[in-house]
């Protein structure tokens, strides 16, 4: 992507994921804002993006962020909400055996002792290969990979959910289905 559709796509990360309100918009219950209201709004507060132009960020970013809806009148992220009210309407699943979270050793003594938490996030983010969880890490540093038994987990009662850009996501992972290497 160019730098223009680079910018684009984290504004709408911004305001799709964490502050519609940037724009002055809400997203409805299942995180969807309206195409023309989104483009119009944006244009007033400064970011102008076109029709054009948003699908174009649908459509070529690796990661997948966005879904526009089956009438093509919508668009929402597929995952990475903040805002609590929003839900994604995600049916669980069977996870695979093994699932991978990347993340930098800043983070490595915590999450040893407390596991995997959502935070200011609806969930815990996980991918389903190694090469996705290396490229995520490596945006705060040198990026380390840990294992997560995600069968055990399932079979623990715990709920995953994979998103529209496959994306895993659960509400936790507990330190003891963590391998760190």
């Amino acid at each position: 992507m160019n730098k223009q559709l680079v910018s684009l796509s984290k504004f709408l990360s911004l305001v799709l994921r964490h502050q519609p309100e940037a724009i002055g918009m809400q997203l409805d219950a299942e995180g969807w804002l309206p195409i023309d209201e989104l483009i119009e709004n944006s244009k007033q507060r400064g970011t102008p993006i076109t029709l054009k132009l948003l699908h174009e960020i649908v459509a070529t970013s690796d990661k997948r962020r966005f879904s526009l809806s089956d009438d093509g009148l919508r668009i929402r992220a597929n995952q990475g909400h903040s805002i609590a009210a929003v839900e994604l309407n995600l049916q669980p699943l069977k996870p695979p055996d093994q699932l991978f979270h990347g993340t930098v050793a800043a983070f490595i003594e915590s999450i040893r002792e407390q596991g995997l938490h959502k935070r200011s996030r609806n969930h815990v983010h996980l991918s389903a290969d190694e090469a996705t969880a290396i490229k995520v890490a490596q945006r705060r540093g040198k990026p380390i990979i840990l294992i997560i038994e995600a069968a055990k987990m399932h079979e623990a009662n715990h709920a995953f959910y994979c998103s529209a850009n496959g994306v895993w996501l659960t509400d936790k992972v507990p330190v003891e289905f963590i391998k760190f290497e």
